[in-house]
């Protein structure tokens, strides 16, 4: 086995790949391998680069699909006003302001992929 550090959607993992030996077709074989984030492995050092936001931050409570953007960067927003649509498991959930402010930041696109955590806007 082999150990890697890999990053996906923002979130670092440990990976443990196995290694194959002889003459293996690539086209014939699945790698087996495992997976744990980086927050769970106790023996590993946190990421150094760590990116800081001016405001509150607005994170997606599962993971889905974002379906409509109802903001802009700019707009003034109330507690309590819908600032995305996100789809997860064939349901769409409202994603609203926590605070009242101004959003500073929309860190995803209309069809973009996320997950439970990703950052998803910046309200100041």
């Amino acid at each position: 086995m082999r150990k890697f550090n890999v990053q996906v959607n923002g979130v670092n993992y440990e990976v443990l790949v196995e290694e194959v030996s002889g003459n293996v077709s690539a086209s014939n074989t699945v790698p087996q391998f495992e997976a744990t984030p980086k927050e769970e492995v106790a023996h590993t050092k946190p990421a150094t680069a760590s990116v800081v936001y001016n405001g509150e931050t607005i994170k997606a409570p599962m993971p889905g699909n974002i379906l409509d953007i109802k903001t802009s960067v700019g707009a003034v927003v109330k507690q309590g006003d819908i600032l995305l649509i996100l789809e997860a498991m064939k349901m769409e959930n409202e994603i609203v302001a926590s605070k009242d402010g101004k959003v500073e930041q929309i860190l995803v696109t209309q069809g973009a992929s996320v997950n439970t955590n990703d950052i998803l806007i910046v309200i100041a």
